[in-house]
């Protein structure tokens, strides 16, 4: 199928002509005399690239590369301008311009910008391809990951999910305990019925209890009515004890009581009311050590531990950042099309998370508000005490580097030009003014790159 080519100008004989050279070298060429009228073409269908003249009456280049970000961001476009300067280049790298050509130009320089264009959106599509399909198989509902870890405790879910077997969930905060607790409850034969949680830390003794068993009028000062408890609430479903460590003493025992008889009497009753729930709880403590100080009961202890999950933090399973990253970034786009860059998922590998899942996931609200365009690059992406980040001289920064990632030279070189590159959008003139070398260098390095690819 040919590649198809928007090609935008109001010179009807520039726009004829580029039209022919693209035709005759096997593209699909559609003409638009106006950004207007490119907008109108995008809506009616897809285009592969588009090629767009920047001094253009009404709509000019600029405004429908800001256009087409916000509306088509996986649409590259290539601009074409009579005035090159810098101020044009800066702007239209700042909207996401793939890159930008000089009027008058040859057709072997056109056609090579077209291809490089056409060649990043074929890479950034079959990326996206990729992370839809490593989501489907790194996923079970809301819970995200594809270590081993992470598909032990798959296959743990789907064999406890319809029993009413007690569930003790561990591992440091934020890794995503309630997330497991919630998959294990929509996954088996409850999940019609309520799923109730709530944090054994949030509030003090004698509140935690009422909340938990309900009470009864005239129980203590400020209880004017009835009130029914979690464990009815969630009475055929899950109830679901978050930092089940921090619990008193006094209460534990009567949650053991609870969990012997299956029976709860509100505070201040008389009587008992039969409950049929699913206890789920968790914790970021070692209860083993609490049981030996005297913190926690051990009776109660093995009543929650029938069947153990640990969840282990995120710095022990990188494999699981990137599709929790694509996850993070798709839940909090809000039907826009965002994505990750590989700079991007590298840069968020090597940060160690002591925040596990919930600091990626603040990270990620922070980079989509930070970046301008439809990708997130690594430069958009804030890590507090990133550990490439060092005091000293820039030599000392540069040894760590080395040390760290275990780089040659000639590797060091390489991961320096390609974070240039990132951060210029792919744009070579841009890069080369950087780094303090000549244009014809980068895509010397870039033909010798690819020569060694096809050898390999």
């Amino acid at each position: 199928m040919k590649r198809s080519i928007l090609v935008v100008d109001d010179d009807p004989v520039m726009r004829e002509m580029v039209c022919d050279q693209l035709e005759v070298n096997g593209y699909e060429a559609v003409a638009a005399e106006s950004g207007e009228a490119a907008l109108e073409a995008l809506a009616a269908r897809d285009f592969d690239c588009a090629l767009s003249d920047v001094q253009m009456p009404g709509m000019d280049g600029l405004a429908l590369l800001g256009a087409m970000r916000e509306r088509h961001p996986e649409t590259p476009v290539v601009l074409m301008t009579s005035f090159a300067t810098i101020e044009v280049a800066v702007e239209a790298m700042r909207l996401g311009a793939h890159d930008f050509i000089t009027k008058p130009f040859e057709s072997e320089r056109m056609l090579l910008t077209l291809e490089r264009a056409l060649e990043k959106r074929e890479l950034q599509d079959e990326n996206r391809r990729l992370r839809a399909a490593v989501e489907r198989a790194a996923s079970m509902g809301d819970l995200v990951g594809k270590s081993l870890a992470m598909n032990e405790i798959y296959a743990l879910i789907r064999k406890i999910a319809d029993n009413r077997s007690n569930v003790l969930i561990t591992g440091e905060s934020g890794t995503g305990k309630e997330v497991v607790a919630r998959t294990i409850h929509v996954t088996g034969n409850r999940a019609d019925k309520p799923f109730v949680p709530i944090n054994c830390t949030a509030m003090p003794e004698g509140l935690l209890e009422s909340e938990l068993f309900g009470h009864v009028r005239g129980a203590f000062t400020g209880a004017h009515s009835n009130k029914k408890g979690l464990f009815e609430s969630a009475n055929g479903g899950t109830l679901f004890l978050d930092e089940i460590g921090d619990m008193s003493p006094a209460l534990q025992g009567k949650l053991l009581r609870v969990l012997q008889d299956q029976e709860i009497r509100p505070v201040g009753g008389n009587h008992s009311v039969k409950v049929d729930v699913r206890l789920i709880a968790a914790t970021n403590r070692d209860l083993r050590a609490d049981i030996e100080q005297g913190q926690f009961r051990e009776d109660l202890y093995y009543r929650l531990n029938v069947i153990p999950i640990h969840i282990p933090p995120l710095r022990e399973r990188p494999e699981d950042i990137p599709p929790l990253a694509y996850a993070f970034v798709e839940r909090q786009s809000g039907g826009a099309r965002r994505t990750l860059s590989e700079n991007a998922v590298r840069k968020l590998q090597r940060a160690p998370w002591p925040g596990n899942a919930r600091e990626l996931e603040n990270c990620i609200e922070r980079s989509l508000a930070l970046a301008d365009g439809s990708e997130i690059h690594a430069n958009d992406i804030l890590i507090p005490d990133d550990p490439v980040q060092v005091d000293g001289s820039l030599e000392d920064a540069i040894m760590q580097l080395a040390r760290q990632q275990g780089l040659k030279l000639s590797e060091l070189c390489d991961r320096y030009v390609e974070a240039v590159l990132e951060t210029t959008h792919g744009r070579k003139s841009e890069a080369a003014r950087i780094l303090g070398v000549n244009r014809r260098t980068l895509y010397r390095r870039e033909e010798r790159r690819e020569g060694r690819s096809t050898k390999d």
